[in-house]
């Protein structure tokens, strides 16, 4: 259910007259943390920028397919998650030869200026970088954001067994991966 300021929002982006406002409102109220859904996928910061813009670019381009059957902020989290996901397919792809995805992650990682981890902090990020694309996606969400299954099912349009599974399968993934490289 939408938000009064969501409903709001949304009632100025369909006004052709206040769109271009409204739509820099949203920038305001949801970049920030859709960067950081973005950042816990993606994990170097100018991926996540790069993707952030996208984000943006395609929520403007298709602002009149959105209808408000959800709320703003799952369309644009929806829209986030499948370019970060589109974003990891196209990495994988222009990978270095030579070097592990797992590796490729660490080194981008350590050599980020905005990342201020400690070594623990590369290996989860490492474990989590191994993981399938939807696992990934599961855990960060629940990991980092703490959301809910219910969200996130809405937000992915998969049932809360399946992302049950898929968040248990990650932890377990993740556990073994950290045993591994102690």
């Amino acid at each position: 259910m939408a938000t009064a300021d969501e409903t709001q929002l949304f009632a100025r982006l369909s006004d052709p007259c206040q769109r271009r406002e409204a739509f820099a409102d949203v920038v305001r109220t949801y970049g920030e943390s859709l960067y950081w859904k973005i950042r816990h996928i993606v994990l170097v910061h100018e991926d996540a920028d790069d993707v952030l813009q996208n984000v943006f670019v395609k929520a403007w381009r298709s602002i009149d397919d959105f209808h408000g059957n959800s709320r703003l902020s799952t369309w644009l989290y929806r829209i986030a998650i499948n370019e970060s996901l589109d974003f990891i397919r196209r990495n994988k792809r222009d990978m270095v030869m030579g070097m592990s995805s797992d590796e490729s992650v660490a080194n981008r990682l350590v050599g980020d200026e905005y990342f201020d981890g400690d070594r623990a902090e590369v290996l989860l990020q490492e474990a989590i970088a191994s993981l399938p694309e939807v696992q990934k996606v599961v855990f960060s969400l629940r990991y980092y954001d703490d959301m809910k299954y219910s969200e996130i099912s809405s937000m992915l349009g998969t049932s809360e067994g399946a992302l049950k599974a898929s968040y248990h399968l990650a932890v377990k993934k993740i556990r073994a991966y950290l045993d591994n490289n102690d």
